[in-house]
């Protein structure tokens, strides 16, 4: 995970104004398939713009993500990219971005915990070929296995917010408020 903290971040790319990126720990230019490898090796970095100091470590992140949606397999279908940015000025926004997030963290869980009985099962990790032998056999599995997650935590979500209209219904009953009436339709 990248930290974008300047105080936490141990590794400075500056981006000049010709898109070129400089590596201030390593004092040379690299590519964004060169940050895209600092991501994968959990390195953490942030990237600033040369001239203003503004933190562009968040729009990086986006190309490389752009990058890898254009070419290859996507990871995200056109209609769930829509309803991200449907999300977007919407007062779920906030509650979208860290259900992703929490989402995104208890996947990466799973598959530490699966790494880690694979070792203690087999006495070593598999490599990158065997895990992709392991997932097309286990797909099916695991994706019944989200499914279902996904199912749960929809119905948290639904009693969490019945909830929420409870509090505010029992909230607002304290206060007089008198029931709205309909507008009349001056039609005629």
């Amino acid at each position: 995970m990248t930290q974008t903290s300047s105080s936490a971040a141990n590794r400075l790319i500056k981006k000049y104004p010709n898109r070129r990126l400089y590596d201030t720990q390593t004092s040379a230019y690299i590519t964004l398939s060169d940050v895209k490898q600092l991501v994968l090796d959990n390195q953490a970095f942030q990237v600033v713009d040369a001239k203003s100091g503004e933190d562009l470590t968040r729009s990086i992140l986006l190309q490389i993500i752009l990058e890898e949606e254009s070419g290859g397999v996507p990871m995200f279908s056109s209609t769930a990219l829509s309803q991200i940015i449907r999300f977007y000025g919407h007062a779920m926004q906030g509650v979208m971005g860290t259900f992703l997030e929490k989402n995104i963290q208890a996947f990466m869980d799973i598959q530490e915990r699966m790494a880690e009985q694979s070792k203690g099962l087999y006495g070593h990790q598999f490599g990158p070929e065997a895990w992709a032998q392991f997932m097309n056999v286990q797909t099916p599995v695991l994706q019944n296995m989200m499914n279902n997650y996904i199912d749960q935590s929809k119905n948290l979500f639904v009693q969490m917010q019945d909830q929420m209209q409870d509090q505010t219904r029992s909230m607002f009953s304290v206060f007089p408020f008198q029931p709205g009436t309909p507008p009349k339709d001056n039609k005629k």
